[in-house]
Formats: C-alpha cells, sequence, structure tokens
C-alpha cells in the first residue's frame, strides 16, 4: 500500500511533535507560523509515492500532478519547474521524475535512527533462525512504514521494501505501535481513523479492538492471523527506547501453509524479542 498523497487544500490530521505533544493541523494552519508554499510544494513530491504514478514508473505530467494534489495548472507548473531547478525533479518537457536527490532526505532520516549495517546484521540473523522475512516499522497517522527489511529468497516476493506502507490497525507491526500509545492517544487515533474490513477475518469492531490492543500490551506482542491479507500471518514485538516506550516494532511474516500461530508463538517470538533487545541497544532512540 502506497502513501496517498494529501491534496493541498486538505486540512485533517494531527501533528506530533518531538516531546509526542499533538496539536491539531486545523490550529497551526490557521497561524501566520503555516507556509502555504511549503506545503504546496511537498504535496508534488508525495504524489510520487501513489499507485497510479508508480504504474507510470514514477512520472508524472502537469495534468497527474494538478489532479492528485488539487492545485491549478498553473500552481502545479511553477511548483514542478522550481523542484526541477532545486534538482530533485528531472524532466523530458512532459513527465517530471524524482533524481537521487531525494535519497538525501531518507538518509537524513534513517542515520539518525542508528539503522545500518549493525540493524540489518541483527535481522538478517533472525530470518535465518526462523527462515521467514524479517521487517522494522513505525506508526505514521494511519499507517505503519517499513524503515528496516530483510527478505527470505524465495520463488515469489513479496515486494515489501524499506518506505512500504500497510494499514496499523491490521498489521502486528501496527498493533504494537498502537499498544504504545496511551489510552486518551488511542481514542483519538480510532475517532480519526475509522476500522474498515480488509479480509472476513478483519477486527472491525471498535470495542474489540480495544480490548485486542489490551491483550497485545498485556502479552508483549501481536500476532495477526488473515486479517491484512487472507493466507498471511505475522507476529510483532515493540523494540523499546532509552525512555522506556515503544518507538518501533519488529515482525515476522510468513504463509499460513508454512505455519500455523501456535508456531509462530512458541518458536518465532523468543527469536523476535532477542532480536529487539538487540535493536533497542543498536538503534538511537
Amino acid at each position: 500500500m502506497a502513501l496517498r498523497p494529501r491534496r493541498a487544500q486538505d486540512v485533517e490530521g494531527a501533528m506530533t511533535g518531538p516531546d509526542g505533544n499533538e496539536e491539531g493541523e486545523e490550529t497551526i494552519r490557521q497561524s501566520s507560523d503555516f507556509v502555504e508554499a511549503v506545503a504546496r510544494g511537498l504535496s508534488i513530491l508525495e504524489c510520487y509515492s501513489d499507485p497510479v504514478s508508480v504504474r507510470q514508473r514514477g512520472r508524472l505530467t502537469l495534468t497527474d500532478a494538478g489532479k492528485l494534489t488539487g492545485l491549478t495548472r498553473g500552481t502545479a507548473r511553477r511548483l514542478l519547474l522550481t523542484l526541477k531547478e532545486l534538482h530533485y525533479l528531472d524532466s523530458d518537457g512532459k513527465h517530471f521524475w524524482l533524481t537521487p536527490k531525494i535519497l538525501g532526505l531518507a538518509n537524513g532520516f534513517m542515520t539518525p535512527l542508528g539503522l545500518g549495517d549493525a540493524s540489518a546484521a541483527i535481522l538478517q540473523e533472525l530470518t535465518q533462525r526462523v527462515d521467514e522475512s524479517a521487517s522494522v516499522g513505525i506508526l505514521d497517522e494511519e499507517e505503519i512504514v517499513y524503515i528496516e527489511r530483510v527478505e527470505v529468497r524465495r520463488i515469489y516476493s513479496s515486494r515489501i521494501v524499506n518506505g512500504t506502507r500497510l494499514p496499523a490497525f491490521c498489521s502486528s507491526i501496527g498493533r504494537v505501535l498502537l499498544g504504545g500509545l496511551s489510552d486518551v492517544k488511542l481514542e483519538r487515533w480510532l475517532d480519526k481513523y475509522p476500522l474498515r474490513p480488509l479480509t472476513p477475518h478483519t477486527i472491525t469492531d471498535r470495542k474489540a479492538f480495544v480490548a485486542e490492543i489490551g491483550r497485545v500490551r498485556e502479552r508483549g506482542y501481536s500476532v495477526i492471523d488473515e486479517e491484512l491479507e487472507i493466507g498471511i500471518r505475522s507476529i510483532a514485538v515493540p523494540i523499546i527506547g532509552e525512555n522506556g516506550r515503544v518507538v518501533a516494532a519488529l515482525n515476522n511474516s510468513t504463509s499460513t501453509a508454512r505455519h500455523s500461530v501456535e508456531d509462530l508463538e512458541q518458536n518465532f517470538l523468543p527469536e523476535l524479542r532477542l532480536a529487539a533487545e538487540k535493536l533497542s541497544r543498536t538503534m538511537n532512540w
């Protein structure tokens, strides 16, 4: 699931600062501190994670950018040309695409977290021990984002890579991260992001979901059994930061044909917890 580009005129969501306090975007956008031009420029960049753009191999036309952002044709054109002048985009006169310069922004996020050879080695060791792919993810609004992944080589790949986004409410990583929220913040999250069925097994009743998050907190892990996708099971554990808070989550995913829920809890869980402890010491949280 790719990031959905935010339309430039949308006013929704919440922003979380370094201290963990939330403030409504509505308040920010009504203040003199909000710079509309910056928001519009970023909305253009966000278009490149839209599924349509992916099908077009990462290339956008002026018309595409206008439709995805809700900006006028003239505004979209000026923003595209500005980003091209800054070397974040290149163009053949009709299509615009990202340049490698954009990777510097990703590195600026990943490097301070302590992600690198050490964390990749921990995930590599985990995948070798359980023979299933391993991933680290963080919470971003209604979705989780994969920030580190090592995949087991098989005939059919899951095509999950760093930057892949999945719904938080029905993924094992997401359930662990939501379990790290306070009760008040969890209720606010549920108010903002209603539960929806992705498979016949997806928990969509709010009361049942809150109860499940309570079990995740109590047990210290989450198991998803075909709630996200039929035929897929996963198990995740928290990665704890220096302040004792859940800052990320680590998971293994598998097919229902290869492993039962009991296998995940009895054989995968101890290995996951050991790897999560190592990651807690490696990552700069």
